[in-house]
């Protein structure tokens, strides 16, 4: 029995074995027992990932998919893997994990930046991501200020996790062949961030660059600044894009504490 892609779940399958073993030896936490897979498909790289892990977790939405992985995994459905279907995006992670995980995916173009932000709000107990996005989007989160590409989520993935864009995943190697090329990413938790407050850092990134060409004066007038240190003010004369991550931290860091001060 196989598994046809769905269109509307953005399915592509992985074909090649050779990337599929490439994507899983990114994975370099050795101290993190747990792997959380996310979209496992008909499993290509579940079948490599069992070699290397003590736990396995696949999500899976698509029931087609989750009961290929059922009869073809059925001799490890056990202590070491478990299947669960279900939508990631919507998973309260806490519930379903009270400890570290690792995660892993050929992730569906269509939810791959969701699937980031979700990482996000699990910082905590994710130290490490290896994915496949579109290259565009792998292009964008490892993005340096001063460029086009630079943005939201190079912020504030940025912020929290050192991003490594590792290889270039061609057309033809998945069913059916997606029409823009992939990227292979690694994020690896930074040991000491430096943010006060995420919930901040955000709300104040997506003001910075939803109005990316204003000056952060005007785009970010809304915190009501007052007359600020010289570093402070010379932030609020540049654009979104000018502005490195760790300037979006101070600035963040300073917002918080002029809020606890009035």
């Amino acid at each position: 029995m196989l598994v046809k892609p769905k269109k509307y779940l953005g399915q592509h399958f992985l074909k090649d074995l050779t990337i599929a073993k490439n994507i899983t030896e990114a994975l370099q936490n050795t101290t993190c027992d747990y792997i959380l897979e996310i979209g496992p498909g008909m499993g290509v790289l579940t079948n490599f990932l069992l070699k290397s892990t003590k736990k396995l977790v696949l999500i899976e939405i698509d029931s087609d998919s989750v009961a290929y992985l059922e009869h073809n995994f059925k001799n490890d459905l056990s202590d070491k893997l478990t299947i669960i279907e279900a939508d990631f995006l919507k998973m309260d992670l806490k519930e379903q994990f009270n400890h570290q995980f690792v995660v892993i995916g050929n992730f569906p173009y269509n939810i791959s930046s969701q699937i980031l932000f979700k990482t996000l709000e699990y910082k905590e107990q994710i130290p490490e991501l290896v994915g496949m996005f579109q290259k565009e989007v792998a292009e964008r989160i490892c993005a340096k200020p001063n460029s086009k590409t630079f943005g939201i989520l190079s912020v504030l993935i940025q912020a929290y996790y050192q991003a490594e864009y590792l290889f270039t995943v061609d057309e033809h190697v998945f069913n059916p062949p997606p029409k823009v090329k992939s990227g292979v990413l690694r994020l690896t938790k930074k040991s000491e961030p430096q943010i006060v407050n995420y919930k901040l850092l955000l709300q104040v990134v997506k003001t910075a660059f939803n109005q990316r060409r204003k000056k952060l004066r005007n785009a970010i007038k809304i915190y009501n600044l007052p007359n600020s240190e010289p570093t402070i003010e010379e932030y609020l004369e540049k654009r979104a894009e000018q502005l490195s991550v760790e300037d979006f931290i101070y600035l963040t860091n300073f917002i918080e504490e002029n809020k606890k001060i009035r």
